[in-house]
């Protein structure tokens, strides 16, 4: 706490080799030097520094202070600090007068005694003052310490009394911010309270000044002024405001005060609206009325007067429709609140533009009808009115964008304008009984007006007319007239399809054919036909080959063919024809679903009629011919069909149950309806319903046909070969099987080569014959095997062992294996020996 200074009063000289009685001349204000100061180095005191001790120490010259700290050396001895008491005291002691001396002069012993006690009493004195004085600056500095500590005392008492000041101070100083922030919670809480207030009121306040402007007697005359805009927003937010704080009181009243004075200011819109497009339409009108106009003056009249004040009535029509849009979570079926004033304004709209354009589109159409080049022709008068009304809704559509933003209501006021167009073509389209026509009439608004559903590049873009959507109703006229009139033709050309004996004798091929006179026309050359009855193999066309018809009869409808010359189909069976004719007229002309259908019934129908023809054949001829013209002509049909992308149908199945209701009629007749007997015998017989398929999918239905009648070609052709080992022939009496196989091998070579020509007569392509030869030989082979197997089961029966390998030598009969080999040598042989006599015949 204090310095080292405070404890030493003698600083350390720094002199040396002073003389020990050399007087001190130090202030007054200095301590007296110590006499127990340590000599220096030269072994002497050094007291050249030491201060006299003058004044009492109680009473000091100046303020207590600490002293400058030296650091004091120890006397040596009691000799060295002997003599440094008696230089001191040699110094001290006053200077007598001259005398004097002689009265101080030791001469005896008792002088010397009493001067030693004297000299040993002021020695000791001397010596204890030091102390004394010491002594005396320890009881100052301990009076000094203590007042120290008292001061040091107090202050703490009063630091601590002000630490107690402060925490008071603190905890008053807390509370008082508390409550201050309480108040100012309290002011918050009270202003937004106020403006909460403020701001409700304020939704409600608007209610007097709007009720007394929309009531004024000119408040119609205001709708194109930006207030009554602004006025209808404050209303719009006064709307919001009231819904979404249903639970204030009179919201409700408010509300529907709020919606009367939003439709009283809607309705004046409307007003001004229809009242201005009144204006200019009765203006319009009147100087249409009083002078004849050229299409120029016209089209400015009904084009250009109704552009000038388009722009702000569209203003004042959006302020509508805005408020005319569903709600977030309306269903499907509700309308707009609005929605019947904006209906207004289409409505008066089209009324007006209607009341304007139609006489003129009426006495165009009916100019375009009475021209000779249109006025019998469907597609000249569709073409050319259907440009006209196209330039018409184009006009139409821009002037609309002009008065209304949107498209809706549009395209209903377009079909109105098209009424006349509608009204002038549907009853040609009704009366058209030409289907080329009608195919002509749908080619062309599908190629010129209607847009492909596939093309993603042909979307509608905004801002465009879709014209389409006006020639639907016409294209849909026409398709449905050309599916009554294929359906038609269906019916009276394929299903009702009588062919004459004219006709079914010249199918028959390879063989003489009878006319119905009775005389013969002469064998049908097989091989290669010369040059005059040869006809050119048609290969089977990738796309769908369309037949022109050139009159309304039979005879030279089905004479022309618009592809190629009527050479290409030359044998055809009529009905085949005018299948591929019909549905290649047809063909992506209607819908998909409708041509899908139409197109099944067609390859059924046609199906049937050659089904028919061939009966008929097989009844004239043999049934070998009846087989390939079938197979013929389903293969024609076959490959021609491909072509249009026929989807397949589910058959419709249905269930009869007549056989069921006549199996109960009858047990009920007969009396035995409970007897359990008769239920189960006829539980078989009909108590089950049947079910009925009505239409099979036209490309299965042809399959199953083309197959069956391979099937039977096969089995009949290889039956008439194989008679001689027909089933049961080796359980007739007097069988000789020694006899089976010479006949079996002439009956082959005398039936392969005419099967051969039968083949070449009918059928084109080679690669059909003769998959269709190899057919029969396989089916011959199976026969023969049959036999084989019978004949060696019977030999066993008997007792005899026939080997299955190798001739049989005794009865002359050979295994399969050997046969099969025969065969096919001999077919071969067929084939090459058929060719030569063709080239033989043909250079006869």
């Amino acid at each position: 706490m204090y310095e080292d200074s405070w404890h030493s009063f003698v600083p350390t000289s720094n002199a040396s080799n002073q003389k020990l009685g050399e007087s001190s001349t130090l202030s007054d204000h200095r301590r007296r030097e110590s006499l127990l100061q340590q000599p220096t180095a030269n072994g002497f005191a050094d007291t050249e520094r030491v201060d006299r001790v003058s004044g009492p120490l109680d009473a000091p010259t100046r303020p207590i202070s600490p002293p400058k700290a030296t650091v004091l050396q120890r006397a040596n001895s009691y000799s060295a600090f002997y003599d440094a008491a008696i230089a001191q005291l040699n110094k001290d002691k006053p200077k007598a007068p001259d005398s004097h001396r002689d009265q101080n002069v030791i001469d005896n012993d008792l002088k010397f005694l009493a001067w030693h006690g004297k000299v040993e009493g002021r020695l000791s004195a001397a010596a204890d003052a030091e102390y004394e004085q010491h002594y005396d600056n320890l009881i100052l500095t301990q009076s000094h310490m203590d007042s120290l500590l008292d001061m040091t005392n107090s202050n703490l008492d009063r630091l601590a009394d002000l630490a107690k000041s402060f925490a008071a101070v603190e905890t008053q100083t807390t509370a008082f911010r508390a409550r201050c922030e309480g108040l100012l919670t309290d002011q918050k809480r009270i202003s937004k309270i106020s403006k909460d207030l403020e701001d409700n009121l304020q939704f409600y306040s608007y209610l007097e000044p709007i009720s007394r402007r929309l009531n004024a007697p000119n408040a119609g005359n205001t709708v194109r002024s930006r207030e009554f805009s602004e006025m209808l927003a404050t209303l719009d937010h006064c709307l919001r405001y009231v819904h979404s704080h249903s639970g204030h009181n009179e919201a409700e009243s408010y509300r529907s005060r709020y919606r009367l004075l939003m439709t009283r200011a809607l309705t004046l819109i409307r007003n001004h609206f229809v009242s201005s497009l009144r204006d200019v339409t009765g203006d319009v009108q009147k100087r249409i009325a009083d002078r004849q106009l050229n299409d120029t003056t016209m089209s400015t009249l009904l084009y250009a007067k109704f552009r000038v004040g388009a722009p702000e009535l569209k203003t004042i029509g959006k302020e509508i429709q805005k408020r005319a849009m569903l709600e977030e979570g309306a269903g499907s079926g509700s309308e707009a609140e609005y929605q019947s004033l904006m209906n207004e304004l289409y409505q008066a709209y089209s009324a007006a533009r209607t009341r304007l354009v139609l006489p003129v589109l009426r006495k165009k159409v009916a100019d375009i009808a009475i021209t000779p080049s249109t006025s019998k022709d469907l597609v000249a008068f569709a073409r050319s009115a259907i440009g006209y009304f196209r330039g018409i809704c184009l006009d139409e559509f821009q002037l609309w964008e002009e008065w209304f933003e949107g498209n809706d209501s549009l395209y209903d006021f377009l079909e109105s304008i098209c009424d006349s167009l509608y009204d002038h073509l549907k009853p040609r389209i009704i009366h058209e009984t030409q289907i080329l026509k009608l195919c002509e009439l749908c080619t062309l608004l599908q190629t010129r007006y209607m847009r492909d559903e596939d093309d993603e590049q042909e979307s509608i873009v905004p801002g465009q007319l879709d014209f389409s959507s006006l020639v639907i109703p016409i294209l849909e006229d026409a398709q449905t007239r050309l599916v009554f009139r294929a359906q038609t033709v269906l019916r009276d050309d394929i299903e009702r399809f009588k062919p004459k004996p004219e006709l079914i004798n010249s199918l028959i091929k390879g063989s003489s054919t009878v006319t119905s006179n009775g005389k013969s026309t002469g064998p049908v050359t097989s091989g290669k036909r010369n040059s005059r009855m040869s006809v050119p193999s048609t290969p089977i066309p990738k796309t769908p080959r369309i037949v022109d018809e050139a009159g309304d009869d039979d005879d030279t409808r089905d004479a022309r063919w618009g592809f190629d010359s009527e050479a290409a189909h030359h044998g055809w069976y009529p009905t085949l024809r005018k299948a591929i004719w019909l549905l290649s007229r047809i063909y992506r002309l209607v819908n998909s679903a409708v041509f899908d259908d139409l197109a099944h019934q067609i390859v059924h129908q046609t199906n049937m009629s050659l089904h028919q023809a061939s009966l008929l054949i097989s009844s004239k001829a043999q049934p070998i011919d009846g087989h390939l013209f079938l197979i013929r002509h389903l293969l024609l049909l076959k490959s021609q069909i491909v072509a249009f992308d026929i989807e397949f149908v589910t058959p419709e199945v249905s269930f009869d149950f007549s056989g069921v209701t006549n199996t109960f009629w009858e047990l009920r007749e007969r009396g035995g309806l409970f007897n359990p007997a008769n239920l189960v015998r006829l539980v078989g017989s009909g108590l089950i319903p049947r079910v009925v398929e009505n239409m099979l999918d036209a490309k299965a239905e042809l399959d199953g046909r083309l197959r069956t009648v391979i099937n039977d070609f096969t089995t009949s052709s290889a039956a008439n070969m194989t008679d001689s080992i027909s089933p049961g022939v080796l359980n007739r009496k007097g069988f000789d099987v020694s006899k089976v196989l010479p006949k079996l091998q002439l009956s082959l070579q005398e039936g392969l080569d005419p099967l051969r020509q039968k083949l070449n007569a009918y059928l084109d392509d080679i690669r059909t014959k003769e998959t269709l030869m190899a057919a029969v030989q396989d089916q011959v082979i199976q026969n023969y095997e049959l036999f084989y197997d019978h004949y060696v089961e019977i030999s066993r029966l008997k007792g005899k062992m026939i080997s299955r390998k190798g001739k049989n030598r005794e009865e002359g009969v050979w295994d399969v294996d050997t046969f099969a080999d025969w065969v096919a040598a001999v077919s071969e042989s067929v084939h090459t020996g058929k060719g030569g006599r063709t080239r033989s015949g043909s250079q006869a």
